[in-house]
């Protein structure tokens, strides 16, 4: 049976995202594990207000929004 352009494109390109999808979520797991480290530190030397790259990260790691976030709050995630 043969195949149209357009399925064999369309199957190749399943093909090449799933390894893609593999390959990247292994850098992205390193890549958080490292930002982690570097954001507690950052967290540990300063006070509130923190700069939009930290609220963000700690609005994700408390669940809370940004404007919400208390220091006890931080000393939650830092802990």
């Amino acid at each position: 049976m043969a195949l149209d352009s357009r399925k064999r494109r369309k199957l190749q390109r399943q093909s090449d995202m799933r390894t893609s999808r593999i390959v990247n979520g292994h850098k992205k797991r390193k890549e958080r594990s490292r930002r982690d480290i570097v954001m507690v530190d950052l967290v540990k030397k300063g006070t509130l207000p923190f700069t939009p790259a930290i609220l963000s990260w700690l609005s994700a790691r408390l669940g809370v929004p940004g404007r919400l976030i208390t220091p006890e709050d931080v000393q939650k995630a830092v802990a």
